[in-house]
């Protein structure tokens, strides 16, 4: 082999090797960190994330089971590069906001709420199409039974039986400009200090469909509503703004890795209710994995 051939191969080789190594460095640093707040969609929304972007080369850190408020300021610092915010809770919690005009609409709120978060560098991708506000519940045998089937139903009820009905609800909820100490006010009725049970999220429906309390806070995307025969009381007077849930991002990782918007865009167009529902349920009354529960969702849609 002469000189001129063995330079060749040996320059070959280097860039053989640079080559590997460039796309590895890359590979290495396509990593994004999730966050999530302490309850089962919260858990679900970025798993289902996750399994996206790994399909497509991402690493994936996540970091779950914390606060609305830790959420946010996770993200504001960057300690995460995204998780899912509902537009309701950005609109009433982050920005003190309470005109029914716009937080009753879903797409004037998540306008609002983007364009404010937007100025901060938090950039809201497609938002899914599904509502999980908050509610209030009973034992749907025992509601119709009362014949209450509003909020307004309920707190007439409660304001005329002091010390007959309890509620169940998380300490967050208590707190929250949109949480409950405040619809009490707007729906005119008061429950004693003793009669109002803190607990962590998931327990208000066991509490509820066990009887240790008459009334509790859930969501209107879970499973276990419909599982456990609770029923949601209609919110009459519209105090719970929409609740759609969104990507939320910062400008600085959806700068370096524009492509995450197109990963994560089929959730926007598959992720409804019904199907948030089913996936709530696969893991808090068939007790599957989130993983588990959502790797098969994503295959049954076609997605992974």
């Amino acid at each position: 082999m002469n000189t001129f051939m063995k330079a060749s191969i040996g320059i070959f080789m280097v860039l053989v090797a640079g080559l590997v190594f460039s796309t590895t460095a890359e590979a290495q640093d396509k990593t994004i960190t999730i966050g999530g707040k302490n309850f089962t969609e919260q858990y679900l929304l970025p798993e289902l994330a996750k399994l996206l972007l790994e399909k497509e080369g991402f690493s994936v850190i996540l970091r779950t089971g914390v606060s609305t408020v830790i959420a946010r300021q996770s993200l504001e610092t960057a300690q995460i590069d995204m998780y899912y915010e509902y537009t309701g809770t950005a609109y009433t919690v982050f920005y003190q906001q309470d005109d029914t005009g716009i937080m009753s609409d879903p797409g004037k709120v998540y306008t609002w709420v983007k364009g404010q978060d937007a100025e901060k560098g938090l950039i809201w991708l497609d938002p899914l199409p599904l509502d999980n506000t908050y509610t209030i519940m009973m034992r749907k045998v025992e509601a119709e039974a009362l014949n209450i089937h509003s909020i307004s139903d309920f707190g007439r009820y409660v304001e005329q039986n002091p010390g007959k009905v309890t509620f169940a609800l998380e300490s967050e909820f208590w707190e929250r400009p949109d949480g409950f100490r405040r619809l009490m006010g707007v729906y005119g009725f008061r429950m004693r200090p003793a009669d109002v049970k803190r607990m962590d999220m998931g327990l208000t429906y066991l509490a509820l469909r066990d009887g240790q309390v008459g009334s509790a806070m859930g969501f209107n995307t879970d499973g276990r509503i419909a599982a456990f025969g609770l029923l949601s009381l209609d919110d009459n007077m519209n105090f719970f703004p929409v609740y759609t849930p969104a990507p939320v991002v910062t400008r600085a990782t959806l700068e370096r890795y524009p492509e995450i918007a197109g990963i994560l865009k089929p959730l926007s167009q598959k992720l409804d209710n019904e199907a948030m529902r089913k996936l709530n349920a696969a893991v808090d009354v068939e007790h599957k994995s989130v993983t588990a529960a959502a790797e098969e969702w994503l295959k049954e849609v076609g997605l992974l």
